[in-house]
């Protein structure tokens, strides 16, 4: 079988780079960079839940045929689409999410670790093995006509880009937002791509009648630093341009910087900031750098791979922020961190939006205005 795990550097090097306590990682095969162009992960383990584990490894014969990891989309007929929370230190109670799995390759994705649910590994697979969920807008539609359903604003984007590379197929965001403008239902919008300017007409509609904010994240304004980060998701120019048109059509926008990461992109804080605000942004948030369950793996093999050298101390200060451990799922503290670290971060992030005249939060959408949609279905009501 074909070896897809060799790296050139010795086990004691690489043993110094990374620190006793993570030795455990610099075993786990890594598949070929020339293999991978297009992807955030350098590997692709089995998922948690699965029956076997499976390795890739040099046995002396002749290799077999290398995989590809060109995209694959599952096409899903989903019994549900909007997904409720109680989480106390989240801003909303119901979100939707048109795709599971994102291309856009980020080695920090905090979603990873769902893909698991369906089989798959958070490595590459969570790139390429996409879900679309066709039915998306009918089942909205289904559920804003229950009479019992109640409006609080939508968020969208929460855990999967909804306007990852598949939407200029699939334009299932197009159809959601159809729904909501038709039934006046507020909507949060969280992307890293361009290609909501697409969708600025219905946008711009809801926007008359305060029923959508949009919040543009924006992880670095090194256009090379974005590539190997979030390789296939809108340079850092095109992002800052479509915030730039939605913001001059009246829709509320947001600067997220987010994820910040100690020591890789942390020090463009401010300029990220800065350049929202000169696109028209209103507001501004900042998250610091999560990493549950297999994502703290994969984001420490891309970290590995992009910069080397910054290994032993880019995880000693994301450790710092945890109180001694790689994550912290703590509510209230779990996107911010704790210790001096995180707080001089929260300290720069307070004194910039300050400055810049940027709000914390989004405006208040209204919900006053909804209206049940039409059933579909050709029976007459009774009342």
């Amino acid at each position: 079988m074909a070896q897809i795990g060799a790296r050139g550097d010795s086990l004691d090097a690489r043993r110094r780079l990374f620190g006793t306590r993570d030795v455990d990682l610099l075993s786990r095969p890594v598949i070929d960079t020339d293999r991978l162009r297009g992807r955030g992960a350098k590997s692709n383990e089995s998922g948690r839940f699965e029956a076997h584990r499976r390795e890739m490894f040099a046995d002396g014969w002749e290799p077999e045929p290398e995989e590809t990891f060109e995209t694959r989309e599952h096409i899903e007929r989903a019994r549900s689409i909007i997904t409720r929370n109680v989480s106390p230190d989240i801003g909303f109670d119901r979100s939707i999410n048109p795709y599971r799995g994102c291309e856009h390759g980020c080695s920090y994705c905090y979603a990873r670790p769902s893909h698991a649910y369906l089989g798959h590994s958070a490595g590459v697979d969570f790139e390429r093995d996409i879900y679309v969920k066709v039915n998306a807008a009918e089942l909205l539609r289904a559920e804003l006509a229950n009479p019992r359903y109640r409006p609080k604003p939508i968020a969208i984007g929460t855990n999967t880009d909804p306007y990852q590379p598949v939407e200029r197929k699939h334009r299932l965001m197009r159809s959601i937002l159809k729904v909501l403008l038709e039934t006046k239902h507020p909507v949060t919008i969280v992307t890293k791509s361009a290609l909501i300017v697409r969708d600025l007409d219905i946008l711009t509609k809801l926007a008359r009648h305060d029923l959508v904010a949009v919040g543009m994240s924006v992880t670095s304004m090194d256009h090379k630093l974005s590539r190997f980060m979030e390789p296939r998701a809108s340079t850092p120019s095109r992002r800052l341009e479509a915030l730039k048109l939605l913001s001059e059509a009246g829709i509320p926008t947001r600067i997220m910087a987010a994820p910040m990461i100690p020591a890789v992109n942390d020090h463009e804080l401010e300029r990220i900031l800065d350049a929202g605000k000169a696109q028209g942004a209103d507001a501004a948030s900042i998250i610091l750098l999560r990493l549950p369950g297999e994502v703290r793996d994969i984001f420490r093999e891309w970290l590995l791979k992009t910069y080397p050298d910054k290994v032993r101390h880019v995880m000693n200060l994301v450790r710092d922020t945890r109180g001694g451990r790689d994550n912290d799922p703590r509510f209230g503290s779990r996107f911010k961190g704790e210790g001096p670290y995180a707080l001089l971060m929260q300290q720069r992030f307070e004194k910039a939006i300050i400055r810049l005249g940027l709000e914390k939060g989004g405006p208040a959408l209204r919900t006053d205005l909804f209206t049940h949609a039409k059933k579909d279905e050709p029976q007459l009501s009774l009342f």
